[in-house]
């Protein structure tokens, strides 16, 4: 989980150019075009896979350039027709970060989410040339380390937002929604931004077989379901969020540093060491995750969520410039 070079992003050379021009100068496209529909703005976005090292594995993610001339709902829009977990608008800082980030599920905005803010991070040390990248969210600054290896393979660490938790009120009816029994461990619900409640099973095939009542979830609220049980010497987990329209996520960052933390509370591992995480083999995303809860029960100091992220494609959107007021 730690940066041995502690230095910026090393190895091969990675063509940043198109990054640079959209989140430097943040202006790619000025004036828009003239199209079909008339004037248009032309929206530069990229398509990374996170928490692999594999194309077309792991958990997809849009990230668009330059989020200034798209109102909320616009975004909204824009993250349900890509059908991602998460697509993320990179906007100016206005905290003395390197930039602010707003983050959408298909169905709603998150203050804060994992896989988006590694993502982003990557993009954003890609494009400015940094090793450690500073991101605003609605959950404050987040920070993360990004390099590059002597293959060529990207990945960062970022240092998440420190979770609250407590007893999870409405235990039986997650259990049956979900279809089992019971949790081997406590059912808890850790927040960061989002709400994730921990359930744990007794073997990897048990998780595996999960076939869980999306509606009976959705009834449930804004969670994130997370059901793990031990693989070895690393976990595995599924998570289910049909509330905020990711029926199942293939890699769920902001769930990784609580599972670590909750791990830790229970005497499952010790506090400061780190944990591998598989999740997304049953929806054909295979996905590795490391998370570590440095500190103790009553002094957590610092949650940290790592893993290879694949810059994939980018393209371009084109909506029309709307109407003056």
């Amino acid at each position: 989980m730690s940066d041995p070079a502690g230095a910026g992003v090393a190895g091969p050379p990675v063509d940043g150019s198109q990054l640079i021009s959209c989140l430097r100068a943040l202006d790619p496209l000025a004036g828009g075009t003239m199209g079909a529909l008339g004037a248009q703005r032309r929206l530069p976005y990229f398509v990374l896979d996170v928490f692999t090292e594999t194309p077309l594995e792991g958990n997809g993610l849009a990230v668009f350039a330059d989020g200034r001339r798209l109102d909320g709902g616009e975004m909204q829009r824009l993250a349900r027709e890509l059908a991602l977990s998460e697509t993320v608008f990179v906007l100016p800082p206005r905290a003395g970060g390197d930039a602010r980030i707003r983050i959408f599920t298909p169905a709603a905005e998150l203050p804060f989410a994992g896989h988006p803010t590694l993502g982003t991070a990557v993009v954003v040390g890609l494009a400015l040339e940094l090793g450690a990248v500073s991101l605003e969210t609605g959950m404050g600054v987040v920070r993360a380390r990004v390099q590059q290896d002597e293959r060529g393979t990207l990945s960062g660490t970022v240092q998440q937002p420190i979770p609250s938790w407590s007893s999870f009120a409405d235990e039986g009816a997650l259990l049956a929604a979900l279809g089992v029994e019971r949790s081997q461990m406590p059912v808890d619900c850790y927040e960061n931004g989002p709400r994730h409640v921990l359930v744990a099973l007794a073997t990897p095939q048990e998780v595996a077989r999960l076939s869980p009542d999306l509606g009976a979830l959705t009834e449930l609220g804004a969670l994130n379901v997370s059901c793990f049980a031990p693989l070895g010497e690393r976990w595995k987990t599924r998570m289910f969020a049909p509330a905020l329209g990711v029926p199942e996520d293939p890699a769920t960052g902001s769930a990784a540093g609580p599972l670590a933390v909750h791990l830790a509370r229970h005497g499952r591992i010790p506090f400061g060491r780190p944990i591998e995480i598989e999740q997304g083999a049953e929806i054909g995303r295979p996905s590795l995750l490391q998370a570590c809860a440095i500190g103790d029960e009553n002094a957590l100091r610092a949650v940290e969520v790592g893993g290879a992220v694949v810059v994939l494609a980018r393209g371009e959107f084109a909506l029309p410039v709307p109407p003056a007021p």
